[in-house]
């Protein structure tokens, strides 16, 4: 729901993006627990996402009550980014559930339609100044995330504000269905893309350090297609253009360069990208609607956005 106002802060209410991140993760558990044969600790993946849930309504309600905007601010916009977290790690658990992982597929098409592997193709452009901006877009993603919610917030309103976590949670969540449906590990952790990758990567700076950090401890085989990169830095992007109009062109060569960065930095293959571009198209085309949908239809009348 997307209405607020003293009133609205008495108690914890199911707004479009907590139906979105609730019903989302109520899926996967669901998934979790009637498949639990086919995968490992399954009860450590319902449990661990059970905490979660508690804890993101817990913040959620303490936000409705506090009179305080910046506090009110921070638990929102930080326990739906937990959770959008939480839905791509419990999605990644579930990527092997119905299929066998399918890169050799995403490379055989890669190669029939652009008559090389684009892996290959984009190793000609190495350099190290090039290596650094390319981390340094592909880390400085995560935090746009609350940084430009901030500015929504902040200077158009909490309505504003629950526009943009809805579209943000209905991106996440199409992405981590597609981690089920299509699994892809990735071009690092499958042995047919790795022997394409003749060319190091020149070494970066601090960006690039950082990069190779997350790739190393935090990256997984899988998430990769659609790109969640891509497919949510496509929707903050127009965000942008919708409630800032500024920030929509100065985050063009950011969001630009990131696009190339997922491939340039080997964390996905092209068709990823491209793909995970697409999938933010219909969320942005159907999401103004779907939110007033959801408002007209468990939105209280006559509360202001405050």
């Amino acid at each position: 729901m997307m209405a607020f106002g003293p009133r609205s802060r008495s108690r914890f209410e199911v707004r479009a993006a907590d139906a979105v991140i609730l019903g989302g993760m109520g899926l996967l558990l669901l998934l979790t627990a009637v498949f639990h044969g086919r995968l490992e600790r399954p009860l450590i993946i319902i449990g661990r996402n059970l905490i979660y849930v508690g804890l993101y309504v817990a913040a959620s309600a303490a936000a409705a009550r506090t009179g305080k905007k910046p506090l009110r601010f921070l638990l929102r916009t930080a326990s739906v980014q937990l959770m959008f977290l939480q839905i791509f790690l419990t999605a990644r658990d579930l990527q092997l559930l119905f299929f066998a992982w399918q890169d050799s597929s995403v490379l055989a098409w890669e190669k029939a339609i652009f008559g090389t592997q684009p892996l290959v193709a984009v190793q000609k452009i190495y350099s190290p100044a090039l290596t650094e901006w390319m981390f340094f877009v592909y880390v400085v993603y995560i935090v746009i995330y609350p940084i430009l919610g901030a500015v929504i917030f902040f200077r158009r309103g909490e309505k504003a504000n629950e526009d943009y976590l809805f579209q943000l949670g209905l991106v996440n969540l199409l992405c981590g269905l597609g981690f089920i449906l299509y699994p892809v590990a990735g071009p690092l952790r499958w042995e047919e893309a790795r022997v394409l990758l003749t060319e190091p990567i020149p070494s970066g700076g601090v960006f690039g350090a950082i990069a190779e950090y997350i790739r190393t401890n935090v990256h997984a085989p899988g998430g990769t297609i659609p790109s969640p990169h891509c497919a949510v830095a496509t929707v903050m992007w127009f965000m942008a253009l919708k409630y800032t109009r500024r920030g929509f062109w100065w985050l063009a060569p950011v969001i630009l360069s990131l696009y190339v960065s997922t491939v340039y930095g080997r964390f996905h293959y092209l068709s990823d990208s491209l793909i995970g571009i697409a999938v933010a198209v219909p969320v942005l085309l159907a999401g103004p609607a779907l939110g007033r949908a959801w408002d007209r239809r468990f939105g209280r009348r006559g509360e202001a956005d405050t």
